[in-house]
């Protein structure tokens, strides 16, 4: 799934690329992506017309800003999005497509089906779910130490769990929080009510710097994240931890471990993250 780097990538090369442009006609392909409205002739009815003026991002989501509503996007597992400029023909993962008045359109490509659409209005989209349900992510000002001694103090599940959900940091996903913990040096299955002060500090510190990192390298690619223009993020070469299972790790030469943790694949060095 692609996470706050690989969407924050996405966002700005979508911006270069959309700014301004009018949308014409809609064409839906997999009506179940329409969150809201519900109603797939209404969704189009309210956009068709309008011009995008900014995107935007908050935590994994994608908000393309319209004249008088904001389109709230979710690529979950393997959506994506890419300029069609050539005419080129529909594929069968294509599900839609926003034409625009130069011609070109936008199209929303998505293998597994599992991404999302909603529209708002500018006065109610942070008010209503899905984003009135997100923490800061560790970009925004309300993401702060205090911030997270508070939320991590009233949570007796694994910080690994913790970290992944979204009301409390927006953003982070399975790649990252390996990542922070490695470098916090703190084991995944340690439950957040008893980190340290220091600790907590240094979740803080790594899930912005990680984060500043890979947004540099233009996200991670794993299996299929590409960004608006079909380039791959390269922070892949960076990671310590996640997907290196076997590998010898580059700070204590350990064997980095690999097991399932809060559901999900987590990896781990033992001698670096004592338990």
């Amino acid at each position: 799934m692609p996470e706050l780097p690989e969407v924050e990538t996405i966002r700005r090369t979508l911006k270069e690329l959309v700014l301004n442009k009018k949308i014409t006609d809609i064409e839906v392909f997999w009506g179940k992506i329409i969150k809201h409205p519900d109603d797939i002739e209404h969704f189009k009815q309210i956009i068709i017309g309008q011009t995008i003026r900014d995107v935007k991002r908050k935590g994994k989501f994608l908000i393309f800003e319209l004249d008088t509503e904001m389109l709230v996007s979710h690529l979950r597992m393997e959506g994506k999005y890419f300029i069609n400029q050539n005419g080129m023909e529909r594929d069968k993962h294509t599900h839609v497509i926003f034409n625009f008045s130069d011609g070109s359109s936008l199209n929303y490509n998505d293998v597994r089906k599992f991404g999302t659409m909603h529209v708002f209005s500018k006065e109610n989209y942070l008010k209503v779910k899905p984003l009135n349900q997100l923490g800061p992510d560790p970009f925004e000002d309300d993401f702060s130490i205090d911030y997270l001694k508070e939320k991590l103090s009233k949570t007796t599940r694994y910080i690994k769990a913790a970290l992944l959900d979204q009301t409390i940091i927006a953003g982070l996903g399975n790649i990252y929080v390996d990542e922070v913990l490695f470098k916090a040096k703190i084991h995944p299955e340690k439950r957040a009510n008893t980190l340290t002060e220091e600790q907590i500090e240094l979740i803080s510190k790594y899930s912005y710097e990680v984060l500043k990192a890979a947004v540099k390298q233009g996200g991670t690619t794993i299996r299929s994240y590409v960004n608006g223009e079909g380039e791959m993020g390269l922070f892949q070469q960076e990671l310590y931890v996640y997907g290196q299972e076997n590998e010898v790790c580059k700070v204590c030469g350990d064997t980095i471990e690999k097991f399932k943790s809060s559901g999900r694949g987590t990896h781990v060095c033992l001698t670096c993250q004592k338990k």
